[in-house]
């Protein structure tokens, strides 16, 4: 297969609706699917949630869907939370990984965020998951200090100030 490259992607960003969150799901489980063994089996479930968690999501904050000509490619979910805005949850399809399309999910999310007045935003990460924290630090995100875990799967924190 030939991969496309970044700038013959033609990506669109849009709000999930209801009704999207079966593909928003299938998203979470597949691009996550190859880390499944580093996870516990509750950090996994917790990662990679199921259509009626996606829903209970949508009621709390934002769930956003990037798509392509083929169709779902990504996804990125926030909610405001304490004194930021908190990105509970992003995804890119394997298969689209290497397109910039983190980063037009992460510049959905900024935009939102600002939109609303929030100051900064902030997300957890697992430290294997390396390409993500290489995406998140190339878009202005910085490692705070501390670590926790998600149901005994390592996290640390990461947050970006929206000056």
């Amino acid at each position: 297969m030939v991969r496309a490259s970044s700038e013959n992607v033609k990506v669109q960003v849009r709000r999930a609706e209801t009704t999207d969150a079966p593909v928003v799901a299938a998203v979470l489980h597949e691009a996550f699917a190859e880390f499944r063994p580093l996870y516990t089996a509750e950090g996994f479930s917790a990662t990679a949630v199921s259509p009626q968690v996606v829903i209970e999501r949508m009621k709390a904050g934002p769930v956003w869907l990037a798509l392509d000509a083929a169709g779902v490619v990504g996804t990125a979910s926030a909610v405001a939370k304490e004194s930021s805005f908190y990105l509970r949850g992003m995804a890119v399809l394997p298969a689209a990984r290497g397109l910039q399309i983190g980063e037009r999910l992460l510049q959905e999310v900024e935009a939102f965020a600002r939109n609303q007045g929030h100051c900064r935003l902030s997300l957890s990460t697992t430290p294997f998951l390396a390409a993500a924290i290489r995406l998140y630090t190339r878009c202005g995100f910085q490692r705070c200090e501390g670590t926790d875990d998600l149901f005994g799967t390592p996290l640390f924190t990461m947050e970006k100030a929206l000056t």
